[in-house]
């Protein structure tokens, strides 16, 4: 019996017949959590790059190869528009310059985190221009925006 135990230790077999393997674990919460957080926080630079006039908070958190297509409302008729990387992130340098357009303290600024993967997120923005959908990426550790899609404030907003 001793012989057998012995055989079984070296080859790493379980010692016992009783033995059940370990099945293992899943991601630790404070991983989900700081995705989350982390995906959140993207959001929130993408706001805030335009509220606070601040083009390096579009660099972290924007994608360099972004679709962002939205719909605004001009006379009554909503009309569509794409923008690149490059062009939003020339417009945080202007949209709000010299607070013309909104208060960066009391402006409309929500993010709402939707779901969040181990690659892709979802989340949702309300800002002073209306609401955008995110399609987000991890990429080298980091979150960053991949796609949006947007509308102006809906009406009775």
């Amino acid at each position: 019996m001793v012989l057998i135990f012995t055989l079984a230790l070296w080859a790493g077999l379980p010692a016992t017949s009783g033995t059940q393997p370990v099945a293992p674990t899943a991601p630790s919460a404070p991983s989900a959590l700081t995705d989350r957080a982390a995906v959140r926080q993207a959001a929130l630079d993408y706001v805030e790059a335009l509220y606070e006039v601040d083009s390096t908070r579009i660099m972290r958190s924007v994608h360099p190869e972004l679709r962002k297509y939205g719909y605004y409302k001009r006379d009554g008729t909503y009309r569509g528009t794409a923008m690149t990387y490059e062009q939003l992130r020339g417009l945080a340098t202007r949209w709000n310059e010299d607070q013309k357009r909104v208060d960066p303290d009391s402006a409309v600024k929500e993010a709402v985190v939707f779901e969040v993967l181990d690659k892709t997120a979802s989340a949702k923005v309300m800002a002073d221009w209306g609401i955008d959908y995110l399609h987000l990426v991890k990429e080298d550790g980091t979150w960053k925006i991949r796609q949006v899609l947007w509308q102006s404030p809906p009406p009775g907003n």
